[in-house]
C-alpha cells in the first residue's frame, strides 16, 4: 500500500500507562472524544491542543522535497504513485491528539456514541462540514466512503475494516457502524480515522483508476498546480470550515505547500543547501554528520536541530521474502543474518549515530526482553511444539561483532547453520546438497544511498559462497515490485505504535500474505502468528495488550524473518530560518506541516541576507 494511504489511516498513537479500557458512558451520551485507554486529556469545550499556537499567522509558501515521481492524485488505491501531500486534500471523521496515547477528537464528526460493549459506533456529523465545492458532507457520503475503501481501495482497508460489517445512515447527519463482535475494542477509533469521500464526485469517475485531476475532498488544501513527476503545489483555503474546530485550531498555517521532485536524496540535499526548498528531515547519518558543511549553515541561515521524541521505532531491516524457496528454512535466514555487520556499519558509515534494533516494537514497553514472563509463557505454552525452542529458553539478541570488520566467528556459525539446512560448498559456491542449485538472490533497493550499506553485506555473503546482487530501481518500478512481491530481499520498515491492533493483520497474517499490496511483505503464513495477532487485536485491557504483544514479538524475532537494522530516538531536522513553531512539541509528532508557520520577521530578514534564494 502506498505511503500516503498508510499515513492517513496510520494505526493509533502511543500509550504509556496501563489503565483499563476507557469506559463508555452508560447512557450512550454523545461525546467529543474517544480514548482507547484511560481518560481523555482534553475535556468538553477545550479550544485547542497544547502543542499548537492558536494565534499562528496564516500565509506564506513552504517548499519541500520529494524523491522519485508521481502519476496520480488518488492516494487510496494501489494503482500509480501518489503525489506527495495528497492527504492534505482530505479530512477524516476524527483526529489523533499528538500528545496522548491513543485518543481522537472530532473533525468531520462533531460527536460520537459508543455503547458500553463497543459493539458499534455512531458518528454525528458537524453541520458546517463541507466538501471544497461547497456541498455538505452527508451521512450518505460516509457510507459511500466506507463501502468504497473496503471494496475498491488498497488491500490495507479490507484488512483494517474486516471486523466492521455494516455502515448505515441513521439520520441525515448520523452514521452507525456495526462490528462483527465486541471483542475488538479499538474499532470505534479505527473507523474515526476514515477519510471522507464525496459520493457525488466519484459517481461519475472510476475510483480504481489513476488520475491527475485533483479529487474533491474536504481538507484544508486544494491543488493549485500539478506538473506530473516534477512538482505539485497545494493552496490553503481561506476561512475553511474546519479551521476553528478545537482539534484543528492553530494548524495548517502555510498558505501554499509545494513539493519539488528530485532523483535521489543526494541531489535533494544539494538543492536544499542551495535554497531550492525550506525544510528537510534527515534520515542519512553520513549526510547529517558531513553533508551540511555549507556557507548557509555557518552563517546561521540554515538551522539544524535534533528533537527528542517518544515514538516507538518499530522494525527496519533487510527483509526475506519467504515465498522464495531458498528462504523457507529458518536456519538459512538465521545464517544470512550473521553476515551483516552492524557494529562495523555503524562505526564506519553512520558515525556511531544508531542503536541496533532488537524488537519489532522497539523503544516501547511492548518490546520483548529477557526471557518470557509467566504471563507470556501462559500465552505461548499451547504452541510450544510449533515454535522454536529459543522462544522459551533464550533472550533474543541479533548477531554482533567487535566492529573491526573481522566477522570470521560469525561466518563460522553461519556456515554451520547452512550445513544443517542442507547446503554445502562446491567450487567456492554455496549449493543445495541434493539439487546442486546455487544460492543466489537479489537485494532490491529504491534509493542509491542504501548501496553503501548493502554492498559490504554482499561482500560478507560472498565469503559464505552466496552470490547476492544489489539492484536499485526507480520509484514506480520499486512500488510495483513490492506490491506484487517480486523481490528476494529488500529493506522494509514496519512502523508501530504503543497501541497495536488491527493493522497487525495486514503485516503478519496468513490471509494478508496472499493479497498483493498488503504489508505482509515477508510472506508470513503461520497459524501461531495468526492466533497471536488475534489475541493482540482482542486484548481487553492495557496489561493484556502489552503481554500479548511481547509474545508476538518473540515469535517474530525467532522466526528470523528480518535482519534487524537500527533506529534513533530523535528527529534530525534542517530548515532555512524563516519559520516559527509552538514552544511545546507534541510527544509523538513533529508536526512541521501542521503546526509550524512562516514568521514574517524572520522571513523578511532572510530575504535581505539571501535575496536570490527561492521563495
Amino acid at each position: 500500500m502506498n505511503a500516503i494511504a498508510r499515513s492517513i489511516l496510520a494505526a493509533a498513537l502511543l500509550a504509556v500507562a496501563s489503565p483499563p479500557l476507557a469506559p463508555a458512558l452508560a447512557d450512550e451520551t454523545p461525546r467529543h472524544g474517544m480514548s482507547m485507554f484511560g481518560e481523555l486529556k482534553y475535556p468538553p469545550g477545550f479550544t485547542h491542543f497544547d502543542y499548537v499556537n492558536p494565534d499562528a499567522p496564516k500565509g506564506g509558501t513552504v517548499r519541500m522535497a520529494a524523491i522519485g515521481t508521481y502519476d496520480t492524485l488518488n492516494p487510496f488505491t494501489l494503482k500509480g504513485v501518489p503525489a506527495a501531500g495528497a492527504g492534505l486534500l482530505f479530512q477524516t471523521l476524527t483526529m489523533n491528539s499528538g500528545d496522548e496515547a491513543f485518543s481522537e477528537y472530532g473533525v468531520v464528526a462533531e460527536s460520537f456514541v459508543v455503547p458500553a460493549d463497543r459493539s458499534w459506533v455512531a458518528f454525528n456529523l458537524r453541520p458546517q462540514a463541507r466538501f471544497n465545492d461547497g456541498s455538505p458532507v452527508t451521512a450518505d457520503d460516509l457510507v459511500f466512503s466506507f463501502e468504497t475503501l473496503k471494496a475498491k481501495g488498497a488491500p490495507f482497508y479490507r484488512t483494517y475494516y474486516a471486523d466492521v460489517i455494516k455502515a448505515e445512515a441513521t439520520g441525515p447527519r448520523q452514521v452507525r457502524f456495526t462490528f462483527r463482535a465486541n471483542d475488538n475494542p479499538e474499532l470505534p477509533l479505527i473507523v474515526g480515522q476514515m477519510p471522507v469521500l464525496s459520493r457525488a464526485y466519484w459517481s461519475t469517475r472510476d475510483f480504481e483508476k489513476t488520475t491527475l485531476e485533483a479529487p474533491l475532498g474536504s481538507g484544508p488544501y486544494v491543488v493549485e498546480t500539478a506538473d506530473a513527476g516534477r512538482s505539485i503545489t497545494y493552496r490553503r483555503i481561506e476561512n475553511h470550515w474546519s479551521e476553528n474546530i478545537p482539534a484543528l485550531k492553530g494548524q495548517y498555517n502555510f498558505g501554499r505547500i509545494r513539493f519539488d521532485y528530485y532523483r535521489d536524496s543526494t541531489v535533494a540535499l544539494e538543492a536544499f543547501k542551495g535554497g531550492e526548498y525550506d525544510f528537510r528531515q534527515e534520515n542519512v547519518a553520513k549526510d547529517w554528520a558531513t553533508g551540511y558543511d555549507a556557507p548557509a549553515v555557518s552563517e546561521g541561515l540554515i538551522k539544524r536541530e535534533e528533537i527528542a521524541n517518544e515514538q516507538p521505532t518499530g522494525m527496519q531491516g533487510f527483509v526475506f521474502n519467504i515465498r522464495r524457496p531458498i528462504f523457507a528454512d529458518r536456519r538459512v535466514r538465521q545464517a544470512i543474518g550473521y553476515a551483516f555487520d552492524f557494529e562495523w556499519t555503524n562505526r564506519t558509515l553512520f558515525y556511531g549515530a544508531y542503536t541496533r534494533t532488537r524488537s519489532y516494537f522497539s523503544n516501547s514497553e511492548l518490546a520483548a526482553s529477557g526471557l518470557p514472563s509467566p504471563a507470556e509463557l501462559a500465552i505461548l505454552e499451547p504452541f510450544r511444539k510449533q515454535l522454536p525452542e529459543e522462544v522459551f529458553t533464550t533472550a533474543y539478541e541479533p548477531p554482533s561483532t567487535d566492529g573491526s570488520g573481522n566477522l570470521r566467528d560469525n561466518l563460522r556459525i553461519a556456515f554451520e547453520l547452512l550445513k544443517q539446512a542442507g547446503w554445502t560448498i562446491r567450487d567456492r559456491r554455496l549449493v543445495d546438497e541434493k539439487t546442486g542449485q546455487a544460492m543466489t538472490f537479489e537485494i532490491l533497493l529504491s534509493q542509491p544511498t542504501w548501496e553503501r550499506i548493502a554492498l559490504p553485506f554482499v561482500k560478507n555473503l560472498e565469503r559464505l559462497g552466496i552470490q547476492a546482487r544489489v539492484r536499485t530501481v526507480d520509484t514506480a518500478q520499486y512500488q510495483k515490485r513490492m506490491e506484487t512481491f517480486d523481490y528476494d530481499m529488500t529493506v522494509e520498515v514496519f512502523p508501530q505504535s504503543l497501541s497495536p491492533g488491527n493493522e497487525q493483520r495486514d503485516m503478519w497474517s496468513s490471509a494478508a500474505a496472499k493479497v498483493e499490496g498488503s504489508r505482509n511483505t515477508i510472506g508470513i503464513a503461520d497459524p501461531v502468528v495468526d492466533r497471536l495477532v488475534d489475541l493482540v487485536v482482542n486484548a481487553p485491557d492495557r496489561q493484556a495488550l502489552v503481554t500479548r504483544t511481547r509474545a508476538l514479538d518473540r515469535v517474530l524475532l525467532w522466526g528470523h524473518y528480518t535482519i534487524p537494522n537500527w533506529h534513533i530516538r530523535t528527529w534530525r531536522i534542517a530548515y532555512w530560518d524563516r519559520f516559527a513553531r509552538p514552544p511545546v512539541t507534541a510527544r509523538y509528532s513533529l508536526g512541521f506541516l501542521s503546526t509550524w508557520w512562516v514568521d514574517p520577521a524572520r522571513d523578511a530578514a532572510l530575504r535581505v541576507r539571501r535575496p536570490n534564494r527561492s521563495n
